[in-house]
Formats: C-alpha cells, sequence, structure tokens
C-alpha cells in the first residue's frame, strides 16, 4: 500500500474512532438508561444499548489506536445498518426537520467499510502486533 493512502487510511481511522468514542461516551454520560429505554422504545432489548455503548466507547478507542480495527469496523457496520433501519430511514437522507437523516450514518458505514478491507494505516498497534514477514 502506498503511503499516501496509508496517511488517508490513517486520517479515516483516527476521524471513525473519536466520532464512535464521543457517541459511547455520551450514551453513558445522558444515562444509559435513557438509551436503555430508547431501544425498548425500538422494539430492541434493553441489554443491547449497553453492548452498543461500549462497543462505541471502547471500540472507539480501540480504533483510534489501531487495534483490531477491522473486527470493530464490521461492529460498527452492524451499528450503523441497525440505527438506519430502526431509526432514521423514515427521516429521509437529509432528516425531516426533527430529526436528523442517515446521511453521517452512511458515511460512517462507508469509513467502516474502507477499514475493514484496508490492509494497513500508519501508527497502528496493529502493525506493531501482527508484523507479517513480507513488507507491504
Amino acid at each position: 500500500m502506498e503511503r499516501k493512502n496509508k496517511v488517508a487510511a490513517t486520517i479515516l481511522r483516527v476521524f471513525l474512532g473519536i466520532t464512535f468514542l464521543m457517541h459511547g461516551l455520551s450514551k453513558f454520560q445522558g444515562g444509559i438508561e435513557n438509551t436503555v429505554g430508547f431501544f425498548e422504545s425500538l422494539g430492541l432489548p434493553g441489554f443491547t444499548a449497553y453492548m452498543v455503548a461500549l462497543i462505541e466507547l471502547i471500540g472507539g478507542i480501540a480504533v483510534v489506536l489501531g487495534l483490531g480495527t477491522r473486527v470493530i469496523s464490521i461492529l460498527f457496520v452492524i451499528i450503523l445498518a441497525v440505527a438506519i433501519v430502526k431509526v432514521k430511514l423514515a427521516a429521509g437522507f437529509l432528516g425531516n426537520g426533527q430529526m436528523a437523516g442517515y446521511e453521517l450514518d452512511l458515511a460512517l458505514m462507508a469509513i467502516s467499510i474502507y477499514l475493514a478491507i484496508t490492509k494497513r494505516s500508519l501508527l497502528a498497534l496493529d502493525n506493531v502486533l501482527f508484523r507479517s514477514k513480507k513488507a507491504e
């Protein structure tokens, strides 16, 4: 992979990680019980709110560090797909004046998919922990 592509992947990885970290943090700061209630109002089991918040929080930190980026990116895709279908789809792409649309969710999903299929980015712990024998 060319160096400039690794730099671009790094920028996307850090942005995605920070974004999910902040979303996970806000779920706990706003009172996870509120999030549990919201999930239940959507017909989802309440415990899934804890799962999503922890994936966002811990996964966001891990992605910033470049640890397990591929697996966590796939989990992010699943979370985003459910959010679009269960919450945002009815509001449309740009929103309906009452709630945001799903354009940001699709952008984050595209970044997550890119990172799930990209081999390397710079300054990632995965590069140190899982060094390949042949240079890429």
